[in-house]
């Protein structure tokens, strides 16, 4: 049987907004407050690629 408590994210691709650790791990990534954070989310969605573009930041693994 897993463990419920598990420490790691659920999806690296979305962000969850109920998580601390996760939030404070998108804030610091992305360079941005939680304001900031919370307003791309509720803009374009959870997806952190679409927050990312919304935010201005290029993917990281995009580069050719």
């Amino acid at each position: 049987m897993g463990d419920l408590k598990k420490t790691g994210f659920q999806d690296r691709g979305k962000i969850n907004m109920h998580e601390s650790r996760e939030l404070q791990y998108w804030i610091k990534h992305l360079n941005v407050s939680k304001e900031a954070l919370q307003k791309a989310v509720e803009k374009v969605g959870n997806s952190a690629a679409a927050v990312r573009k919304e935010l201005g930041h290029a993917q990281s693994d995009s580069a050719a």
